[in-house]
């Protein structure tokens, strides 16, 4: 059994929606779950669940007195707030009581609290993880990152990024020799900043399949496994790809229902918008591994909803299942020996 420790008061809709998703996890999966935080609110919201009789023995509460809010700077919540619903948290993963944790709170502070409770995975050379995406396109599946957890980066970390990425495409996407890319203001070598220059020889000389720079509409195409890119232009990517999504979905929405013509045809259409909109929507995906942390850390959109929570923390227990942690750390040794 897969034991989670989830940081209820992380997200916009906490403690509600990271409650409601445990207690979908719990009833679909039977996941052991830990509900970390204020216990007065996680039970609150627990009681809004109805009837727990068959999964109680599954949902545990652990006190947690601290919160380490969205707005709050990283680095001085962590340090001033050591019983937050995180730390705590974390500390079940780093004790052995848990096997992995999830957060949909301030990312900042769970790259923080993740860092200084877990570590990094031995073989890690870079300062900082990265978050990992895996986004459909028409290909299948392309894992990018950093998807937002290192705004400013290093040349040596870009090369770190690849080596994880490549080594979690073959382990989450079963890929033998996965492509790797950087993600580029255009396809031709030279293109991009001074740091993307910098990285890309370091990135050649690492025992992984890069291809080269790819562009934006790239990523969605399918053309890589892998693609590269610092944290600040990985978040807008990803967030400006869902908003594109959001706005198509209402364009044609809008258009499927301007006259009992259209309305007609949308009713036969709909299972297929319907299919499309689960392949593309974010809470299908619930969250993302944070990759280069010794320990499975689940990092979900800060604006989740129980069914994204539910698939984070799904998330999180595949991550567990497929032995990540300790796959990567064994390539890594593989890599250096």
């Amino acid at each position: 059994m897969v034991r989670i420790a989830l940081d209820a008061m992380g997200g916009d809709h906490a403690p509600l929606a990271p409650v409601a998703g445990a207690v979908r996890a719990a009833r679909q999966w039977g996941y052991e779950i830990q509900l970390v935080g204020r216990e007065v609110e996680v039970r609150r919201a627990l009681q809004q669940q109805g009837d727990l009789t068959r999964i109680g023995h599954l949902l545990h509460i652990v006190h947690a007195p601290e919160v380490i809010e969205m707005s709050e700077h990283p680095a001085t919540a962590v340090r001033s707030k050591r019983q937050s619903s995180m730390a705590k948290a974390v500390d079940l993963v780093k004790s052995g009581g848990a096997d992995c944790f999830v957060s949909a709170g301030n990312t900042g502070g769970v790259l923080a609290t993740a860092l200084l409770g877990l570590r990094r995975i031995e073989g890690i050379t870079t300062e900082r993880p990265a978050l990992a995406a895996q986004l459909p396109t028409l290909k299948g599946m392309t894992i990018l990152l950093d998807a937002g957890a290192n705004v400013d980066v290093k040349p040596e970390w870009l090369a770190q990024f690849a080596l994880m990425g490549s080594i979690y495409a073959e382990i989450a996407l079963g890929k033998q020799r996965p492509s790797v890319a950087t993600l580029s203001n255009g396809e031709e070598e030279g293109k991009g900043n001074a740091t993307l220059a910098e990285a890309i020889p370091l990135i050649r000389a690492l025992p992984i399949n890069y291809v080269g720079n790819v562009e934006g509409k790239d990523v969605t195409a399918g053309a890589v496994d892998v693609v590269v890119v610092d944290g600040f232009a990985g978040n807008i990517f990803l967030k400006g790809a869902e908003g594109v999504v959001t706005t198509m979905t209402e364009m044609i929405r809008q258009e499927l229902t301007r006259n009992p013509f259209r309305m007609l045809l949308a009713a036969g259409l709909r299972p297929a918008f319907r299919s499309i909109r689960r392949r593309l929507s974010y809470e299908e995906y619930g969250g993302v591994p944070l990759l280069g942390v010794n320990g499975v850390c689940i990092v979900a959109h800060g604006r989740s909803t129980p069914l994204a929570m539910q698939n984070a923390i799904r998330a999180g227990a595949l991550c567990v299942e497929l032995r990540l942690i300790e796959k990567i750390r064994d390539r890594l040794a593989m890599t250096s020996a």
